[in-house]
């Protein structure tokens, strides 16, 4: 055993289970590619102010669980905690806003870091597949958005999701909703620190997970109440929107998301067989953080959907998604002349596109086979000085055992003929 192991909090992605988180990034990202967004990546690093800005310093992510490190150069970086604001970074670095075509549609795939208690479904290091529509105040953005994530969760066989929905407002009415806030939780009984976030960013008390502190917030004021005429109408363009599309959600008036660069919509998919970490993905509106981060004003909108918590929620539904098989062919060969000879073979199938591998180390036959059965291909190609004198390999069914004798020169075409 190896002296050195994966660090506390996080996981090695081996075969078989790392083929299902392909397609669940695969299946995430389809819809996206077939709506207009482009794929982006971004450093897994960046300044340690990018994100203590957008993200928000009152943030358990900035406070608590950001990985921080300084460089030798004196550059105070982060890994980064989370997708949005490193995605807006690049696009205004790129200029992509000034190219005449908003908004901006981009999708990305990639690893985050948090410093957090390792629980079931949450990680110190985890996996997101993400998108963003940067530049465009729009309803119909917000609904595309929560449909297309919705499209790419029952792409996948998931049914036992919800979609919570709510509106945070914006520059105009949440201030007052704040300042209502606030005064219901100077007369609560919450320790120092929590008082001190309700100061900075009293939505963030509402997202407080401790049953001490929701028991205290039966009868708090709710954000719906003092939305603006603006965010209502809003509001309810994009519910009517996602209902016309025929997705089902749920109105969330304390919905607030972790965060606080969202306003407006925000949204959040969550499962009900992953416990207490039960948020499957989750995203919203954030019209301000161009504006947080240095740039421009750029109404934008976007989400991350969780591939390890998607693959947990599909273990709880027992789906067992149809994989295609890593190995369509393995060849068996025996002897120094068939082992050159079927090498070229397997080289050739995998230049023409079939899945092909090979039995390496000399083995003799029985050993051979049994890689040739542990690898899961539907046929293998076995020959022996006798087979090649006689100018044939013998193709063998792993399924039904049944085997022919092809020519050698014919198998590429015998192969493709068999898996058509």
């Amino acid at each position: 055993m190896s002296t050195f192991q994966a660090p506390k909090g996080t996981y090695d992605l081996i075969p078989p289970r790392s083929a299902t988180f392909l397609a669940v990034r695969d299946a995430i990202s389809t819809p996206l590619r077939n709506s207009g967004y482009g794929y982006i990546e971004t450093p897994g690093f960046e300044n340690v102010e990018l994100f203590s800005r957008g993200v928000g310093e009152s943030t358990d992510i900035v406070t608590k669980e950001m990985y921080t490190l300084t460089t030798k150069g004196n550059d105070h970086l982060a890994l980064r905690p989370e997708g949005t604001a490193s995605v807006l970074r690049a696009a205004l670095q790129a200029n992509l806003h000034k190219q005449g075509n908003l908004p901006v549609k981009l999708w990305y795939s990639g690893s985050y870091y948090r410093y957090e208690r390792q629980q079931a479904g949450r990680y110190r290091h985890f996996s997101q597949v993400g998108a963003e529509a940067i530049g465009a105040e729009d309803p119909a953005l917000d609904a595309e958005l929560i449909i297309l994530a919705d499209q790419a969760y029952r792409s996948l066989g998931l049914r036992n999701f919800r979609i919570l929905l709510n509106s945070l407002g914006d520059k105009e009415c949440r201030p007052v909703y704040r300042e209502a806030l606030q005064g219901f939780l100077r007369g609560l009984d919450l320790d120092e620190e929590t008082l001190r976030r309700a100061e900075i960013n009293p939505l963030r008390v509402l997202d407080d997970k401790r049953e001490s502190v929701q028991k205290q917030l039966v009868g708090a004021p709710l954000l719906g109440d003092y939305l603006c005429d603006a965010c209502k109408a809003y509001h309810e363009e994009v519910r009517a929107l996602i209902t016309a599309a025929g997705v089902e959600f749920e109105d969330d008036a304390k919905l607030v998301r972790g965060l606080d660069y969202y306003t407006r919509t925000t949204f959040e998919f969550v499962h009900g067989g992953l416990g207490s970490q039960s948020a499957v993905g989750g995203g919203g509106r954030y019209d301000g953080l161009s504006e947080m981060i240095g740039g421009p004003a750029l109404p934008s909108v976007g989400w991350a959907l969780g591939v390890d918590r998607t693959v947990l929620a599909l273990e709880a539904e027992g789906i067992e998604l149809d994989l295609p098989a890593v190995t369509s062919v393995f060849a068996v060969a025996i002897g120094e002349e068939a082992r050159r000879t079927l090498f070229g073979k397997v080289t050739e199938l995998r230049r023409e596109g079939v899945s092909a591998d090979f039995s390496f180390g000399g083995k003799g036959l029985k050993g051979a086979m049994k890689d040739a059965n542990r690898s899961g291909a539907r046929f293998a190609v076995v020959a022996g000085e006798r087979d090649l004198a006689e100018g044939v390999v013998q193709l063998k069914d792993m399924g039904t055992g049944e085997q022919q004798a092809v020519a050698v020169d014919a198998l590429l075409d015998a192969v493709r003929a068999k898996l058509a």
